[in-house]
């Protein structure tokens, strides 16, 4: 992916220097030239599996977009939570039992489930396949593992692979 990029930005420069555009748009331009030489050419790179590097970034931002639209479904959740007369809660811990195998991804699912409002990664097991989460309202456990897997863990491993 790495390897990939750096040619983008390499044929980005090229364009600029053929062209004599100095300019913001004119390494734009060659970067989309480059995006689509590399599209044209990805079965060549055999390091990367014969993917192409883009899909990956495009993954990333998607998991960026759903934790942003979480945060916000959060938030107001929590809001709510406050704000209403009686503070109808059921705090909790439950145990998550998670897919992923890299100490990274782990890390990665923890920061993202801390980061949401209402939930926190209160411990981690030392295999790394276990997580412990405290969530400030919780009627339904199953129902909150099935969206920490479908918006979180889904992502990732999809981002990731």
């Amino acid at each position: 992916m790495a390897y990939q990029l750096l040619i983008n930005f390499f044929l980005a420069f090229i364009w600029m220097f053929l062209t004599g555009s100095f300019t913001s748009s004119g390494f734009f331009v060659g970067y989309l030239l480059g995006l689509l030489i590399l599209f044209m050419m990805r079965r060549f790179f055999k390091s990367s599996g014969g993917s192409f590097y883009f899909t990956r970034v495009w993954r990333l931002f998607k998991l960026l977009l759903i934790f942003i639209r979480e945060l916000f479904l959060a938030n107001f959740e929590v809001l709510r939570l406050v704000l209403s007369p009686k503070l109808k809660i059921q705090p909790g811990i439950f145990r998550y039992d998670t897919s992923l195998d890299k100490g990274w991804q782990v890390s990665l699912l923890s920061m993202l489930i801390t980061l949401t409002p209402g939930t926190l990664v209160v411990q981690v097991s030392k295999d790394n396949s276990v997580l412990y989460i405290h969530a400030l309202n919780m009627p339904d456990k199953e129902a909150l593992r099935k969206d920490i897997y479908d918006n979180f863990e889904s992502s990732i491993k999809e981002a990731t692979e």
